[in-house]
């Protein structure tokens, strides 16, 4: 498992920043993909629990929400989101009246999907589109990544005090402090590098931005993680061997993204 997960990793990396780097529509194709499997994991959790939600209404939205942000000059997806949200009411008294059963539940766990992986997951969108986008994505998201593979490490040799039992019981309060300095050092380096080309990117934006990214992403995981305990899966799928789905591997990087563009565009730009 943990050669799988190693290798994975090592495919996945590279490809991740030559995407990064080249930016654009194939960045933001990149992200709409991701996020859409990601749509589809979500949809096979909650039919897993019972529960049937449109497939086509919850990707298609997802996708669509992704694609707006691409194409909006700034991230808001209020017009889209709402009249999303008429769809699926809609389609909720169509589906009821045919015979479906728990309308009320699929409407609302159609939302949280949209929410969850439409309109917080399309932020890394706009995050590349920032001013010196690139150097920004750059700092933040391998940051998340290192951070959970030095919490993984960590807490797997020292981990005892868990964080939340119920939810995940390996996380440790150890492996979450642990990946910390992973995360931190990434951006760091990656600002003191990018300093050379744009003087206002600094090491101690960088140090800011890791130590938010390093706090705050592992809760992407927990959620995720509370997700599958919800539906009683272990894995959002099998795409990913030695990982499972798309979700159990972006998880962090959802909250990465919505949480390092309000960040530096309240802060550090």
């Amino acid at each position: 498992m943990l050669f799988k997960r190693v290798v994975i990793g090592l495919i996945l990396f590279p490809l991740s920043c030559l995407t990064i780097y080249v930016g654009g529509w194939p960045y933001a194709i990149a992200i709409t993909t991701i996020l859409g499997i990601a749509g589809w994991e979500y949809w096979r959790m909650l039919r897993n629990g019972g529960f049937t939600p449109s497939l086509i209404l919850l990707v298609g939205g997802i996708v669509f929400m992704s694609l707006v942000q691409q194409l909006a000059s700034n991230p808001r997806n209020d017009f889209t989101f709402s009249m999303l949200v008429l769809a699926v009411m809609t389609i909720s008294v169509y589906r009821y009246e045919l015979g479906q059963d728990q309308p009320a539940c699929n409407f609302s766990l159609s939302l949280t999907g949209l929410v969850y992986l439409g309109w917080l997951g399309s932020y890394l969108i706009p995050l590349r589109n920032l001013p010196d986008g690139i150097w920004w994505v750059a700092a933040a998201l391998p940051a998340a990544w290192l951070g959970d593979v030095g919490a993984f490490f960590v807490g797997s040799q020292i981990g005892k005090h868990r964080i939340a039992p119920r939810v995940s019981p390996r996380k440790s309060w150890e492996g979450y402090f642990g990946g910390l300095p992973f995360a931190m050092a990434w951006s760091i380096g990656l600002t003191w590098f990018a300093q050379s080309q744009v003087p206002t990117i600094t090491p101690l934006k960088g140090a800011i931005l890791g130590m938010v990214i390093g706090l705050t992403a592992p809760l992407g995981d927990l959620f995720e993680s509370l997700l599958k305990r919800e539906f009683g899966v272990k894995d959002t799928s099998n795409i990913l061997p030695g990982h499972g789905g798309v979700m159990d591997r972006f998880d962090s990087t959802l909250w990465t993204g919505v949480v390092s563009y309000y960040l530096i565009t309240l802060f550090l730009l």
